[in-house]
């Protein structure tokens, strides 16, 4: 049994990841921490856990967190937690950090599209944490850093292309649409609005979004350095993310032949669903799981692959592969606590 605690407990990404602790059979949740929630339980901000998880927010301590834990999961912000992680490791605590801290290898990738970073030495020890991609370097380290939503749907649509280079990496473009809950719970801006957001859809931080590395960073570890044109949208639903991935392939192939280099890569993966050729992914088949889905379409008149990836933003694309990590770390079947399907309607 692994004591677990979570700090930054009250947020979406948080209280998910909380979801899925509480049917792990060998997790215990033993220290919750918030900010503006200290001293409420945590049903008391999310009543559909009344009964079920009644722990009482506490004030953001280290040291208390330590000692009531065996493994810490930070769920804050970028920026919010980097100095904590570092104490955290010198304690002797394994840590699943949500952030962007440590996501990025190289320290001025991180000072252009975030700041300075204070803790640059850490970087070379955290292991991005895509189990698809690095199940063998998440199960020897202390420090996983969970990737971003967006990332997530993007290199699982494209990782198997990149790997069997059948793609000009130089030719990569991304369209992703978001649910409003990537923003998080307090992220609330007028762009967040409810007024501002339904029955609208649009782009956002085009050409400037800073997963767009992070996607960069993973493909280009596959094969040939790879180059991203990233657009972002906000779309009116609560969960899910939807990715439709252009590049132009290296020589004429058919639909069937890529089918082929998917299906060899995710075979043994637990939570990649390639569909059949002409079978495209609806993000609502993904809600609640920790599933991605991932279709193919070739352009063959226009010699291009179309890759197209949907996850729930908050399962798959943050608390879900939080878990798989967890798994690892602890020398866990991977699939424990995950194995449940979506939620429908």
């Amino acid at each position: 049994m692994t004591r677990v605690g979570v700090l930054g407990a009250a947020g979406y990404g948080g209280v998910d990841f909380i979801r899925m602790a509480l049917l792990h059979p060998e997790l215990e949740l033993t220290y919750l921490a918030g900010n503006t929630t200290v001293g409420k339980k945590l049903s008391d901000v999310y009543p559909f856990l009344v009964g079920t998880c009644d722990l009482v927010i506490e004030e953001t301590s280290l040291e208390v967190a330590a000692e009531k834990a065996d493994l810490l999961v930070f769920a804050l912000p970028h920026a919010t937690a980097t100095n904590m992680v570092r104490q955290a490791l010198s304690m002797g605590k394994p840590v699943i950090d949500f952030s962007a801290d440590f996501r990025l290898k190289k320290a001025s990738e991180y000072r252009d599209h975030y700041q300075e970073h204070p803790c640059p030495e850490l970087l070379t020890q955290s292991v991005y944490g895509l189990p698809e991609l690095h199940r063998s370097s998440i199960s020897k380290t202390d420090l996983v850093a969970v990737p971003g939503c967006y990332p997530t749907g993007a290199i699982l649509a494209l990782a198997p292309a990149v790997r069997s280079d059948l793609i000009d990496t130089s030719t990569v473009i991304v369209d992703s649409k978001s649910g409003v809950s990537g923003a998080g719970r307090t992220k609330l801006t007028l762009g967040t609005h409810f007024a501002e957001v339904n029955e609208s859809t649009h782009a956002y931080a085009v050409a400037q979004h800073r997963h767009t590395p992070e996607i960069e960073q993973e493909l280009s570890g596959l094969g040939s350095a790879t180059q991203v044109t990233f657009t972002p949208h906000l779309v009116p639903i609560n969960r899910g993310i939807l990715s439709t991935c252009y590049a132009t392939l290296k020589k004429p192939m058919t639909a069937a032949e890529v089918l082929d280099a998917y299906q060899d890569m995710y075979a043994k993966e637990p939570f990649i669903r390639v569909l059949a050729e002409g079978e495209l992914p609806r993000t609502k088949d993904t809600t609640g799981s920790n599933r991605c889905h991932v279709g193919i379409v070739v352009d063959e008149r226009n010699g291009r692959l179309i890759a197209v990836s949907a996850i729930d933003n908050l399962t798959k694309g943050l608390a879900g592969a939080a878990m798989q990590c967890l798994n690892l770390v602890c020398s866990y079947p991977e699939t424990m606590g995950l194995e449940f399907p979506g939620m429908w309607p």
